[in-house]
């Protein structure tokens, strides 16, 4: 047997001193030199709710000076804004017309996009053309008949039925939204539970709503923070009855009586906005997902 002769692994020359520093510092540039615009970004973003919590935590003499930082932490004006007569009353109207309205938006508006999206039918391009044409229709210019059927015909002036009840016919936004996302949806999913016995219903629910979480998370995402901002649909409908306001509109006149204490009015702000900063903080992943994926077929 012949012997195979085993040559001996050189090792790698070290490296000169300080090379490694040398490297690392170079990595550290780079990283710099790439995110430094996105990190610009995020400051300019970031500093201004940074300046409304801390000016929420200060005293009512510190507010109006050029402090940046609280001398005493006032964590108190949380619970002065709180125990403020009909806040809590703006929060359930909110969450109610939030939710709600979320809710009906989506169930209403995935069965209008998916018939879009899958179905062959005549009127079909008609259809989508009429859903495009009504998202670049501006509110102001139905705002007074809408007023004058839910005010005056139905006599629902002074509730957030008004804007909570046309959701469940869907939303020209949503539908679209949802169209587009469910084109990415390969028709062979449908064929083939079509092939195993399902009905168009079933093979919505059991098959294209779980491929459709993104889209519609994106669009639930959208609905529910116009309905948490919303300012002009509370002030036309509810604005005369307080019992009926909405945080956006309660905030405006919450600022009316505290316009001197701005340590107040920063921390009611701080309760409007936390929601939807932790609501997107937790979704996110879907939100980018879905609205991501809606661009990708048309």
């Amino acid at each position: 047997m012949t012997q195979v002769l085993e040559q001996p692994v050189r090792p790698a020359p070290p490296l000169p001193y300080g090379a490694g520093r040398a490297a690392r510092r170079r990595a550290l540039l780079e990283w710099v030199a790439v995110h430094s615009l996105g990190v610009a970004a995020a400051l300019f973003f970031t500093l201004p709710f940074v300046f409304v919590f801390l000016t929420s935590l200060m005293s009512d003499s510190q507010a109006l000076s050029r402090d940046l930082v609280p001398h005493t932490w006032e964590w108190g004006n949380y619970r002065k804004v709180l125990d403020t007569p009909g806040f809590l009353t703006w929060w359930r109207n909110t969450l109610l017309y939030a939710g709600l309205g979320t809710a009906l938006t989506v169930v209403s508006s995935v069965p209008v996009a998916y018939a879009l999206a899958k179905f062959r039918f005549r009127g079909r391009d008609l259809s989508l053309m009429l859903v495009i044409s009504m998202m670049m229709l501006p509110p102001q210019v139905v705002v007074i008949p809408m007023y004058l059927f839910w005010a005056k015909q139905l006599d629902l002036s002074g509730t957030l039925w008004p804007l909570i009840v046309p959701m469940a016919f869907g939303d020209a936004f949503s539908v679209f939204l949802l169209r587009q996302f469910l084109m990415t949806i390969p028709n062979e999913y449908v064929d083939a539970a079509k092939v195993d016995g399902c009905g168009d219903l079933r093979t919505l629910l059991r098959v294209v709503l779980p491929m459709a979480k993104p889209g519609i998370a994106a669009v639930a995402l959208f609905q529910f923070f116009y309905a948490w901002n919303d300012y002009f649909g509370p002030q036309i409908y509810a604005s005369e009855n307080p019992g009926a306001w909405t945080l956006s509109y309660g905030l405006e006149s919450f600022k009316g009586a505290h316009h001197t204490d701005w340590n107040l009015t920063m921390a009611a702000t701080v309760l409007v906005m936390a929601p939807v900063i932790l609501v997107f903080f937790f979704a996110q992943k879907a939100f980018v997902e879905g609205v991501t994926l809606t661009g990708v077929k048309g």
